[in-house]
């Protein structure tokens, strides 16, 4: 896998979350057994500007060649999903979400896995 087509499906990824995040955070905290309140709700708008914003870095940065910021967004963005997917876990043993969270603990760790190894191979 290049980092060019990594780029792409974080775009593509980052869009579908943002857009979903900022239209439909109901559905998330729903789907993740959580109760949909006023403040859940400003924060999912809040945290979907952020995934578009990213899904905009990532769509300009496909074709970037090898280099240290190249290879400082590998590090930082794969470290942050395996971290999301670790807190997803974290969050299931402790009760407070339900079995569904591991739809997205699994896309975290994949994302996160191929960010790892886009840095590894350069």
């Amino acid at each position: 896998m290049t980092f060019e087509i990594l780029a792409l499906v974080m775009t593509v990824a980052c869009c579908a979350l943002g857009i979903r995040f900022v239209f439909f955070g109901g559905s998330v905290l729903k789907e993740w057994g959580l109760e949909s309140t006023a403040g859940a709700l400003i924060l999912f708008r809040r945290m979907g500007l952020m995934y578009l914003g990213l899904a905009l870095i990532f769509f300009l940065e496909r074709t970037a060649g090898p280099s240290e910021i190249r290879s400082a967004v590998c590090l930082i963005m794969g470290g942050t999903a395996i971290v999301l997917a670790g807190l997803g876990w974290f969050e299931f043993l402790a009760r407070r979400v339900s079995a569904r969270i591991f739809r997205s603990v699994v896309a975290e760790a994949v994302l996160g896995a191929a960010f790892i190894w886009v840095w590894w191979v350069g």
